[in-house]
């Protein structure tokens, strides 16, 4: 059965950082994108960031620009999301998702989430 699940998540201060992971099984993921997603209690589920199949040319929304960082490590089957001077606004629950096929972030910012394969979530709430 393929699976992604994500850990990582909790409650951090205003200023601070975390790391989500993201791991796969049941099939290998290195040869297509994943990126993360998040929502927002009240609000549409809205991208975060993707990564290629390799690993370069990570691409970002402009909320998670200069302050997050995607990367994965393909041995592990693993995707990370490293947060940095996390905000309150940041807060809500974070899923990855996997492209079916396709190796270019493009398969994740342009696909129907349906075309996607989603972890269950993982919840951050940044708050004093």
């Amino acid at each position: 059965q393929v699976q992604l699940v994500e850990s990582g998540g909790g409650l951090v201060q205003p200023g601070g950082s975390l790391r989500l992971s993201c791991t796969a099984s049941g099939r290998t993921f290195s040869n297509v994108a994943m990126g993360w997603f998040r929502q927002a209690p009240g609000k549409e589920r809205e991208f975060v960031a993707a990564i290629n199949w390799s690993g370069y040319n990570p691409y970002y929304a402009d909320a998670a620009n200069g302050r997050f960082t995607i990367s994965r490590d393909n041995a592990k089957n693993t995707m990370y999301l490293q947060m940095n001077s996390l905000k309150p606004e940041d807060t809500a629950v974070y899923y990855c998702a996997a492209a079916r096929d396709g190796s270019t972030f493009g398969s994740i910012v342009q696909a129907p989430p349906a075309n996607l394969i989603w972890g269950q979530g993982t919840q951050v709430t940044v708050s004093s």
